[in-house]
């Protein structure tokens, strides 16, 4: 039989460079580049024995945890069957071709082991370095929340109480009444009651169950976010149940924001969710501009309609009185402590006699007007929020915070918990907002390397200028057109 002779090829030919494969402006050779992570090693070193089995190492897992999101890899067992026939993910891992991969279960259990502090402080890096290259202003925030589904089925919720449990005290013994402007403080402030008292998942007990506009109540947790306004640099993220009002988490991000930044906020854009009462007088109190959406006018309320407003009553500050429409006086009755403001009504009978009582309340004991301790505040407050330039800002909001979540959620697989449990959440909601701060940092050091070839470029064909003309002076030759 004849024989043929094998090529020897790999014995004649030039070495391979593998590192040659991968492209200059790969991803993640250029985030390999910027990105240190040896921080990591000294956090979690008490999480570890001086004894026993060599452990993989922290900077590889973290890395691993990287990917995982910013591929959005379905799973921790699909990232390692695919880190082998990757070369951009053994590179960035500092893997060789003939190195073994670990097994999946090392991700979960460095999860467990570190908690959820040394991923805040991934966060928390990478807004340091976003600072460092003039990424942030730090004075204007834009602040949102998005709801994340729960890795947890509706079949897997369960009743615990056969009663619905009352919400709140009845309307007229509470002192809520026709009129008042206290219908946004239902969802702020002390006192709120607990709206997911019924249900309970049984998967995962820290979910909620909630239902977003349209479609069905589904266990969820809520991410709320703070963006700087120059770049869109996430300064903030906080992870709280799916049922957490968005207003009552307004003072934990911005505090979050300057802890980070080290600036002081000046202005802060929001939609009506956070327009509320309370965060009003707040803000207004600590000197902070709101150009948030009055949820005062958002609200439709049905008992409001077709009666005056609250404007229609002029206050007396000399004799601490309002003056209805009818010219009759409404005195201070009472102290409300749980929501901060104090009761004006008539004497008794007075509205029920009045020829206005028809287009002024429908409640039998007669109208009621509040105000609150910090009312000049308010009414500040209030009237920053409906300016033109809080308008503007709010416009700017609905793309610019919507890209955000956005890009969180069809790149990085955002909208999907990957675990279980409130501490799970925080981590995959941090590991997603540094990856997008470190995109941002990318693009930044992109545009200026770029900024840097054309001006090399145009000093190279400047001096080509300057070395073939005849007599050229130093002007010509740093005004020559390039």
């Amino acid at each position: 039989m004849m024989g043929q002779q094998a090529k020897q090829t790999q014995w004649w030919s030039e070495p391979v460079n593998v590192f040659a494969r991968i492209p200059e402006d790969h991803i993640l050779r250029r985030l390999n580049a910027i990105l240190d992570l040896d921080f990591v090693r000294e956090e979690v070193a008490s999480k570890y024995g001086r004894n026993g089995q060599v452990s993989v190492d922290p900077v590889v897992l973290m890395k691993m945890m990287l990917l995982l999101f910013l591929d959005d890899v379905k799973s921790e067992r699909e990232l390692m069957r695919i880190i082998p026939l990757r070369l951009d993910y053994l590179y960035f891992l500092g893997y060789g071709l003939e190195d073994m991969v670990p097994n999946h279960s090392v991700l979960s259990k460095a999860r467990q082991r570190w908690g959820k502090e040394v991923f805040e402080r991934l966060f928390t890096r990478t807004v340091e370095q976003c600072w460092k290259a003039g990424l942030i202003g730090g004075d204007k925030v834009h602040v949102d929340s998005s709801l994340i589904r729960a890795d947890a089925s509706l079949n897997c919720v369960i009743v615990v109480e056969k009663t619905v449990a009352k919400l709140e005290q009845q309307g007229d013994a509470s002192g809520q009444e026709e009129g008042s402007e206290d219908d946004d403080q239902k969802g702020s402030g002390p006192g709120k009651s607990t709206v997911n008292e019924r249900h309970v998942v049984q998967t995962d007990p820290e979910a909620t169950v909630v239902r977003h506009r349209i479609g069905k109540s589904l266990p969820s947790y809520k991410n709320h976010r703070a963006l700087d306004d120059k770049a869109g640099v996430i300064t903030a993220c906080v992870t709280t149940t799916g049922i957490r009002d968005d207003g009552e988490e307004l003072p934990a991000v911005l505090e979050a924001h300057e802890e980070v930044t080290g600036v002081k906020i000046k202005k802060v854009v929001g939609d009506s969710k956070y327009g509320t009462t309370f965060n009003f007088i707040t803000l207004a109190t600590l000197g902070i501009r709101t150009h948030m959406a009055d949820l005062r006018k958002k609200q439709n309320n049905h008992r409001l309609q077709g009666i005056y407003g609250q404007e229609r009553f002029v206050y007396d500050a000399s004799s601490d009185t309002f003056t209805c429409p009818a010219g009759r006086k409404l005195y201070n009755h009472h102290y409300h402590h749980q929501r901060g403001y104090y009761e004006y009504r008539a004497a008794k009978g007075v509205c029920s006699r009045c020829r206005l009582a028809h287009l002024c309340t429908r409640a039998k004991a007669g109208r009621t007007v509040n105000r609150y301790r910090d009312q000049e505040l308010l009414d500040r407050a209030r009237k920053q929020s409906a300016g033109p330039t809080a308008v503007r800002d709010r416009k700017r909001r609905q793309w610019f915070q919507e890209r955000n979540f956005g890009e969180a959620a069809v790149e990085h697989g955002f909208k999907r918990a990957r675990w279980r449990g409130l501490e799970k959440q925080t981590i995959q909601d941090q590991l997603i907002a540094a990856i997008q701060n470190l995109k941002i940092l990318l693009r930044k050091a992109g545009s200026t390397s770029r900024m840097l070839k054309a001006a090399l470029d145009a000093l190279r064909t400047a001096l080509r200028h300057a070395i073939t003309a005849p007599v050229c002076s130093i002007y010509e030759i740093l005004t020559y057109p390039c």
